[in-house]
């Protein structure tokens, strides 16, 4: 048997998306308080490459993925993704929209080598965490640039997403030189 080490700490993102910018601003508040300071913030990109979330978000989406200064073990994912579910119900909650979900929120991190995404959803591509949360490798990063796997969702493929990713990889590869982990 090897020999078991800790894992190398993570950037943790997150992915909020909405048709209101200001749902989209409630959820960056709501991440600053529970998780520190934004270190990277992308532009505000139209979602367009499906209609699936239509019936329960409206049309029009927009994402913006958020990096955070902090670097995290990747063990937590499963809770901040209940953690985020749960902000998804409180904003709901609210009432300021007429849309059932009008807020989407999806935490991931980014190693130097993948990004991954939590899920409540098993596939045959999922790895169970735990608490009903599962795990995916979105893309990998070889040879100088990201990869779409087969089941990487449409937009996680687009060019603009990977200059963000590409930022957010540097800016781990920093931090984790600057502290001697790399």
């Amino acid at each position: 048997m090897g020999t078991v080490h800790p894992p190398s700490p993570v950037l943790l993102i997150l992915a909020a998306f909405s048709r209101y910018p200001e749902a989209i601003e409630w959820a960056r508040q709501k991440a600053i308080t529970a998780w520190g300071s934004v270190a990277l913030e992308s532009p505000l990109f139209e979602f367009r490459e499906t209609t699936y979330y239509e019936p329960t978000m409206g049309p029009d989406l927009l994402k913006k993925f958020f990096a955070f200064a902090e670097l995290m073990d990747p063990g937590r994912l499963a809770d901040i993704k209940l953690q985020t579910g749960g902000w998804e119900l409180e904003y709901a909650g609210l009432g300021r929209h007429p849309e059932p979900r009008p807020l989407n929120l999806d935490p991931g991190y980014i190693a130097l080598g993948k990004l991954v995404l939590a899920s409540t959803k098993d596939f045959a591509h999922r790895i169970y965490l735990s608490r009903g949360i599962y795990a995916e490798v979105t893309l990998c990063y070889r040879h100088g640039g990201w990869e779409a796997l087969p089941w990487t969702f449409a937009d996680y493929r687009r060019p603009d997403y990977h200059r963000f990713f590409t930022e957010c990889r540097e800016y781990l590869h920093r931090q984790l030189k600057e502290t001697n982990r790399l």
